[in-house]
């Protein structure tokens, strides 16, 4: 079956942009679609190609043309899920192929894309169940009672209600033994770089879902809320799999989730000879109660790690849901600046930010050394607890604009003023930012 792999070009909107001029917040994300590596990695007896058009956005027409694919996957988060469902139906104008649609936007609201241009919807991590999905399509024996009953696979019924499948993957659904296809990306490799700090970046997964329940967090979705770790031996098999990439981003939501885990991980990079320096997420937490595990990743290469510090008090923290304290923000920080580690810091502004709430943030990324400080907009992704919870305030349901740099919840501010705050807030952070 010629099964061909769709990842969307830059789509999100910017209501900064669009009403007010202000450019400066409308963030591009491009790197290399790993999901869409792994699933081909797991298709070894078909022929597969990847398309990333956020590399190529021209090239949908052309390769549907030239390759005619059986089956089409297409992936996506939430802000491009509007386009994933166009090119779905530009999929079905053009070839009698099986759309099948994942990703992290799939598995939390997989009801939007009960449409008539998608067949299936996959639900969860999805390399283990794609597979063995194409093998049923291919075989074209079963039912559709036998198609759901894959875990985690949903039969598209347009106009009809369709529930969310309880799904809870395990070890097994990373099909570890089958490393990523990253060959099939060969041709875009030269654009996966961050451009403004001359970085070549290679992606690679070492741990799927999180440990904790934070109230705005999508990856529970992803998981069914589970944490699943690969072994160190398929972790530094993939990484050796990119042996001219020098910087490789571990795309884990918590790379550090299982501390034993990751104090052998830290070790068998140390030892692997690999000489790569490496981005990984980790809580503040950690940072704090395992300084000696970050001295040990230090020399085995980490260059930075990105930590969701999110909120600048107790308060804040608590009504995320997050299960951290202030104070253990600022020893993380302080621990790190002395390791000599990039942090890369996350934090969440509310549409609910006044003149004196966007001051306390600046006076405070102004007095601490955060390298890279990432300032987002709180965003009630569909799906998640915050979703449920801020629904009835949602005043923007166009998901082009959850891009986590619009407010789709009114703003306190006079909304031109909001977005001028926040972009001097990110203008006047960035000003001797380094990764």
């Amino acid at each position: 079956m010629q099964i061909l792999l769709i990842n969307p070009p830059n789509c999100g909107r910017s209501i900064p942009e669009e009403r007010y001029g202000i450019t400066s917040l409308k963030q591009i994300f491009r790197g290399e679609p790993l999901a869409l590596e792994e699933l081909a990695g797991n298709l070894p007896d078909h022929p597969v190609r990847i398309l990333d058009l956020k590399a190529e956005p021209d090239g949908l027409d052309r390769e549907l043309s030239e390759f005619q694919p059986e089956l089409v996957g297409i992936t996506g988060v939430t802000c491009e899920a509007n386009t994933m469902l166009r090119i779905a139906a530009r999929v079905k104008e053009s070839c009698p192929a099986t759309v099948v649609v994942g990703g992290i936007h799939a598995s939390n609201d997989p009801g939007f894309f009960n449409k008539a241009a998608v067949d299936y919807i996959v639900v969860g991590i999805g390399k283990k169940v794609f597979a063995e999905l194409v093998c049923a399509l291919e075989n074209g024996t079963a039912s559709d009672d036998e198609f759901t009953a894959l875990p985690g696979v949903i039969r598209t019924r347009p106009g009809q209600q369709i529930a969310r499948p309880v799904v809870r993957n395990c070890l097994a659904d990373l099909v570890m033994e089958r490393p990523p296809a990253y060959e099939l990306v060969k041709r875009y490799r030269s654009h996966y770089i961050l451009e403004k700090l001359g970085l070549t970046m290679g992606f690679v997964a070492s741990a799927f879902g999180c440990p904790h329940r934070c109230l705005f967090c999508s990856i529970q979705g992803q998981t069914g809320g589970g944490y699943l770790t690969k072994s160190i031996e398929a972790v530094i098999r993939d990484i050796s799999m990119l042996p001219e990439i020098p910087v490789i981003r571990l795309v884990d939501a918590n790379t550090f989730g299982d501390v034993k885990r990751a104090t052998a991980l830290g070790h068998a990079l140390l030892a692997s000879g690999l000489n790569k320096q490496y981005l990984a997420d980790i809580r503040s937490d950690t940072v704090v109660r395992h300084p000696e595990m970050l001295r040990q990743w230090k020399e085995a290469g980490l260059r930075a790690v990105i930590s969701g510090f999110e909120g600048i008090d107790d308060a804040s923290l608590s009504a995320m849901n997050k299960a951290n304290q202030a104070a253990m923000n600022a020893e993380a920080i302080a621990i790190l600046n002395t390791l000599g580690i990039t942090i890369v810091g996350d934090f969440i502004i509310s549409s609910d930010y006044d003149e004196n709430d966007f001051d306390r943030l600046e006076k405070y990324l102004g007095a601490r050394r955060i390298d890279l400080p990432m300032i987002t907009v709180m965003t009630p992704l569909p799906g998640t607890a915050l979703y449920r919870q801020e629904q009835h305030r949602i005043s923007n349901h166009n998901l082009d604009y959850y891009t986590l740099t619009n407010a789709v919840t009114p703003t306190k501010l006079d909304e031109q003023r909001f977005y001028r705050r926040y972009a001097e807030l990110l203008d006047n952070s960035h000003q001797n930012a380094r990764l």
